[in-house]
């Protein structure tokens, strides 16, 4: 069904950088935003390789509270199919999400509570594909910490000649293994070899500096590039 990238992606341990956390009574809860989810989703099986129907959407209850807000709550019910490349197979995910919305006029509090509830039933479903969509996080014995955080210590300052990039063609990590990067590949981010250096290539590289950093990349500011020397890759 999935080619052997994706199962190499969805193998991956779940990235802390995308873990989020609230309070719910005396409880912390972790989660991923549906955003997260979804643009996952995107990356791992494709643009036009998956899809959602909502097989129900029903209003549960509805009240008001201490300050005259209206407080409606919602079940919606999501099915997800995911295809493979050809479209040829696809398998089939169905899961149930709540959803509340507070609000003054019943209109708001009946679309807040409405996609939060299609949101909180996306993210369940997508998390029968493993821990890329969060389901480690029901795992209440699993510590979810940056393992790179902990592996690679940041390297001292070193200069790297711009004419170097010039020079030398650009070819994709083979040799490293995989869990060696996953935090990067989780973002999306490509592990790249210029010459005697390791680059980081991808989008919205800058907002994606501290897991960079955590892996021993230094940034260049002649090349505008984060970079790491192989032979340090190979000590590593």
């Amino acid at each position: 069904m999935f080619n052997d990238k994706q199962n190499q992606v969805l193998a991956y341990e779940l990235d802390s950088s995308r873990i989020k956390s609230r309070s719910k009574g005396n409880v912390s809860l972790s989660y991923l935003e549906g955003f997260d989810v979804i643009e996952t989703a995107n990356k791992i099986f494709g643009y036009g390789n998956w899809d959602y129907n909502i097989t129900s959407l029903t209003q549960v209850s509805q009240e008001l509270n201490h300050n005259q807000n209206n407080i409606i709550c919602y079940k919606a019910v999501i099915n997800i199919t995911v295809h493979d490349i050809q479209h040829s197979k696809s398998v089939t995910r169905e899961d149930v999400g709540f959803g509340t919305g507070i609000a003054k006029t019943l209109a708001d509090a009946h679309e807040g509570g409405a996609k939060e509830a299609v949101t909180d039933a996306i993210k369940r479903t997508l998390r029968s594909f493993g821990n890329q969509f969060g389901n480690s996080l029901y795992d209440k014995s699993r510590q979810h910490q940056n393992q790179q955080t902990q592996q690679y210590s940041q390297p001292q300052s070193q200069q790297i000649p711009q004419q170097q990039y010039q020079q030398q063609p650009t070819q994709q990590v083979q040799n490293n293994t995989p869990q060696d990067y996953a935090s990067l590949y989780n973002l999306g981010l490509t592990i790249m070899e210029q010459g005697q250096n390791l680059v980081v290539v991808g989008d919205d590289i800058f907002t994606k500096k501290d897991s960079i950093k955590a892996c021993g990349f230094r940034w260049d500011g002649a090349t505008k590039m984060w970079y790491k020397p192989i032979n340090q890759q190979q000590a590593a």
